[in-house]
């Protein structure tokens, strides 16, 4: 995921029909910067809004490190 990709990706989901537990599986991705950060944190967010929670698995241990050090200090636009 980098900043091309990672609003699109924000797109992708339907919050409001999704169950209420979702799992993102990144385990064939890479978080290249912060824009893929925030756009998982936005996707986190709107299904918060909905009472719904989300788990993301499978990130490799740079990318777990880059979402770790910046989520939740980034905004989405």
């Amino acid at each position: 995921l980098f900043f091309a990709s990672s609003n699109d990706l924000v797109g992708q989901f339907n919050y409001a029909t999704d169950p209420d537990k979702v799992v993102i599986d990144l385990s064939a991705a890479h978080i290249w910067d912060a824009s893929s950060v925030a756009a998982l944190d936005a996707i986190e967010t709107k299904y918060a809004q909905r009472g719904k929670a989300v788990d993301i698995i499978g990130l490799n241990d740079s990318s777990a490190d880059l979402h770790g050090k910046l989520s939740g200090e980034l905004r989405s636009h």
